[in-house]
């Protein structure tokens, strides 16, 4: 009898949590497959170091890279190939880690990342209008090897790049065995919407990448400059929304309601065979 009143106490919490949803795990699908996801961190972000040990709290995501094509002067082969991302924020900052091999360290190395601004369909170069894609402003987080710093830039369309009168990324490179790690931090959001692109939790934006290989040549020319990059095409970036603990209140109390709902009923059917 005392098993056959346990496997009914087991069935009436089981029954509780169940009606409250806590024992069906229900997919749910990733919005995009293919997306940098920057997990919320407690305590600062490294923003001024690419190598510290809290990016590998980071899952990493990686994007081929190929030679710009769409603007003249073209490149037909680019020395970066795939480019590895990681990302991070704690609420009020993003820094985001680009990380690619490189053979040699140059002065004219560089790196860039490219959002959307606004809810126009900007194409990844540079916002220009093409067939089936409305033009519009990009927001461009640029990094070069001899300048040490970070540039906020917009553009509308080829030939249109400029730098902002105002200034909120800040960028930092490390260099070592062949590999470049470049971390970007802003804000999520900033006093200037029509120019950055502002960062909520729990969405997905587009983001893209370009990369230059600053190495020169026998002629003393620059391997890849201007339009002569390495560059990706429009994916997925989202930082992820802070955790959300209620469902383990939610089913402690559920838990606890039927706990004491399994001894009145015990209480019942033991009052009822003593009877």
């Amino acid at each position: 009898m005392k098993h056959g009143l346990s496997k009914i106490a087991t069935g009436v919490v089981a029954g509780v949590l169940l009606a409250m949803g806590f024992l069906v795990a229900e997919p749910v699908a990733a919005q995009e497959g293919i997306a940098v996801r920057a997990p919320m961190v407690k305590g600062s972000l490294p923003a001024d170091d690419p190598n510290a040990a809290v990016w590998a709290s980071a899952i990493p995501a990686t994007f081929p890279m190929s030679p710009q094509v769409h603007w003249p002067n073209r490149i037909l082969e680019a020395t970066v190939r795939d480019l590895s991302v990681r990302a991070l924020h704690d609420g009020t900052n993003v820094a985001i880690l680009l990380e690619y091999t490189d053979p040699s360290e140059d002065p004219d190395d560089a790196a860039a990342i490219e959002f959307m601004v606004g809810d126009k369909k900007a194409h990844f170069a540079h916002g220009q209008p093409m067939a089936q894609v409305e033009g519009g402003p990009v927001n461009i987080w640029y990094w070069k090897n001899k300048d040490a710093k970070g540039v906020d830039m917009n553009a509308k369309g080829f030939g249109t790049l400029s730098v902002q009168p105002h200034q909120d990324v800040k960028a930092k490179g490390a260099y070592a065995n062949g590999t470049w790690k470049v971390v970007f931090t802003r804000p999520l959001t900033t006093g200037h919407p029509e120019e950055d692109t502002q960062i909520t939790t729990g969405g997905f934006i587009n983001i893209a990448f370009a990369v230059w290989d600053g190495k020169k040549d026998a002629s003393g020319e620059l391997k890849e400059k201007g339009s002569q990059k390495a560059v990706s095409s429009w994916w997925y970036f989202r930082a992820e929304a802070p955790p959300d603990y209620s469902g383990y209140y939610y089913a402690a109390l559920a838990v606890g309601l039927a706990l004491g709902f399994q001894f009145i009923l015990i209480r019942k059917l033991k009052k009822g065979q003593s009877a």
